[in-house]
């Protein structure tokens, strides 16, 4: 199973509550929703589609999981909602409990067990295990060298602080860029993966 990052990101590196004013203001982000003016249905929206296709199951941190599942269990009808409502989910988290788990087809990997489980995973499944958002779980995952491809989506727009999936680890980590297209309102929906060594 290949482990699949897709953000909304900025040109500073933010991925921090892109979709509404009240998804996460912590920090005192006061951008929330930044990515609406931006997005392009026709070349977004079928680049999503595509990806969605290949998406086995989803993992979620926690702060993440319950922001989409909020959200998306009340959106059935169309074939992207009915996709996230039914695809196997996966949250990591030390605060969750198995009762709170109310989004369908959701399995919780408890926080100390996260990256034992997600190597598992990662070794035994198939298809792309996707992570959407959670910038404290991406960040890991990215320091782990646990990630097999990145789709970003780069606003044209810089936040001036805020959450990023990027490690500050003073490490070197080379990625070779597979495809990147450009929208009509400034985005670059790009692919990376890591670069094989020579």
């Amino acid at each position: 199973m290949r482990i699949v990052i897709g953000e909304f990101i900025s040109l500073d590196g933010v991925v921090q509550a892109p979709g509404h004013p009240d998804e996460d203001t912590e920090g005192g982000f006061a951008h929330g929703g930044w990515t609406h003016p931006f997005f392009d249905p026709a070349v977004m929206g079928a680049a999503l589609a595509e990806w969605q296709a290949g998406t086995e199951a989803l993992l979620f941190g926690r702060r993440t999981w319950q922001v989409m599942a909020a959200a998306w269990p009340g959106r059935a009808g169309d074939p992207f909602a009915d996709h996230m409502n039914n695809v196997g989910k996966y949250v990591v988290s030390s605060t969750l409990g198995e009762a709170e788990l109310t989004w369908n087809n959701t399995t919780l990997i408890p926080g100390d067990q996260a990256l034992d489980r997600i190597r598992k995973l990662r070794e035994t499944g198939s298809g792309d295990l996707v992570v959407m958002g959670s910038a404290s779980l991406t960040r890991t995952l990215l320091t782990e060298n646990l990630v097999d491809e990145l789709r970003l989506m780069i606003m044209p727009v810089l936040l001036g602080g805020g959450k990023t999936i990027y490690p500050a680890d003073g490490a070197l980590r080379t990625f070779e860029l597979v495809s990147t297209t450009p929208t009509g309102t400034g985005v670059h929906v790009c692919v990376y993966r890591p670069a094989v060594a020579s």
